[in-house]
């Protein structure tokens, strides 16, 4: 294989790593992917809390966390919580985030960064007058194919890039997270959002986003679990997000296939054949560039869970050292989410609507 076509794709650590962490959030997603990832990387996790009390003793016992809090207030008054990991619903993150902000942490937010866009705006100005750094925890960018596909795209193996597609049909285990089914926005707002961040982070910001939403007729949950949607751009690349979560035939699949004047990738998305356990993501390039004859087949290693959950981590910790922009900081997540928006409000007008629009 020529070494050219090798992509750099492995989150990097920076040179200071041990910052003390704390957790506020004690749920699935923290326990079998964050705090697997900050200690396979040696992370310094010293505190957490949840609003379960048992939940937060669980965690700290499973993972050998010195400190477990009663309260909010005794976690970000704490001197050693350098950082502080929230990983609760969107509605309550605005809360969380201004009263850590207040006693001058920094902050790895979960996705999406609130449910509402005022609130998310506020805690990215909250942030600029705390002069803290806020990470937004969209760790798909970290994942073997998305950043391997980016690495390979910025360095010009597919030329200009014309069609960008992620296709995922699934059978999703909506009952580990219940609180989703009674959500009034479900598949976009908690699962395209991933795909949707994982394209701006390779291609940029849409011009115009278009969006249809459907239901399954036996799902129990209130709101869309069958989208498409489609982000034009101003070169004339168009990409599309399809997601299916009620495929029930056994015979799912989840693949990108990114499309250039002058080459293809495609791979497949291996964590969603097999959610939360999955397997390695595939990845297969052809190029012009560079023996247009032949396509390679490029191993990658690691796993979207747990293994990019330390991207946003390592990236907000290296922000902090050298007074930099975290790679998926709060402000710039407000376009991931301007595309959220304007993906509801296509579905809801059938029409097509400007990110640039939602304020």
């Amino acid at each position: 294989m020529p070494q050219p076509f090798m992509p750099d794709y492995k989150p990097k650590l920076p040179p200071k790593t041990d910052y003390g962490i704390g957790i506020v959030g004690c749920g699935g997603i923290v326990n079998y992917a964050h705090l697997i990832a900050y200690k396979n990387n040696k992370l310094n996790v010293v505190a957490c809390y949840d609003i379960n009390p048992e939940a937060a003793q669980k965690t700290a016992e499973t993972h050998g966390i010195p400190k477990v809090y009663a309260t909010l207030d005794e976690l970000v008054a704490d001197p050693a919580v350098e950082i502080v990991d929230i990983a609760v619903q969107p509605w309550y993150q605005r809360e969380i985030a201004e009263k850590a902000l207040a006693t001058g942490k920094h902050l790895l937010c979960q996705k999406p960064l609130s449910d509402v866009f005022s609130n998310a705006v506020a805690i990215v100005e909250a942030g600029k007058k705390a002069k803290r750094k806020i990470a937004v925890n969209q760790q798909m960018r970290w994942s073997a194919g998305i950043a391997a596909a980016r690495d390979l795209v910025k360095r010009g193996f597919i030329g200009l890039p014309t069609d960008a597609q992620i296709q995922v049909t699934t059978n999703t285990p909506w009952h580990m997270w219940p609180w989703l089914a009674n959500s009034p926005r479900l598949e976009v707002q908690y699962h395209s959002i991933h795909y949707i961040d994982s394209m701006r982070s390779l291609f940029g910001d849409p011009e115009w986003v278009t969006s249809r939403h459907a239901k399954y007729p036996k799902q129990g949950a209130q709101a869309e679990t069958k989208t498409i949607t489609v982000l034009d751009y101003a070169s004339g690349l168009q990409a599309m997000v399809a997601v299916n979560h009620h495929d029930e035939s056994g015979d799912g699949y989840a693949t990108f296939r990114f499309l250039g004047t002058e080459g293809i990738m495609k791979g497949t998305i291996g964590l969603m054949y097999n959610y939360p356990h999955g397997r390695p993501d595939t990845f297969e390039i052809h190029s012009n560039v560079i023996e247009p004859e032949t396509w390679f087949n490029i191993k990658l290693e690691g796993m979207w869970i747990p293994d990019a959950f330390i991207g946003p981590m390592a990236s907000l910790m290296e922000a902090i050292q050298t007074d930099g922009v975290p790679v998926t900081d709060a402000s710039d997540n407000l376009n991931t989410l301007r595309i959220v928006a304007a993906a509801y409000l296509s579905a809801a007008e059938n029409r097509s609507v400007r990110p640039a629009d939602i304020h």
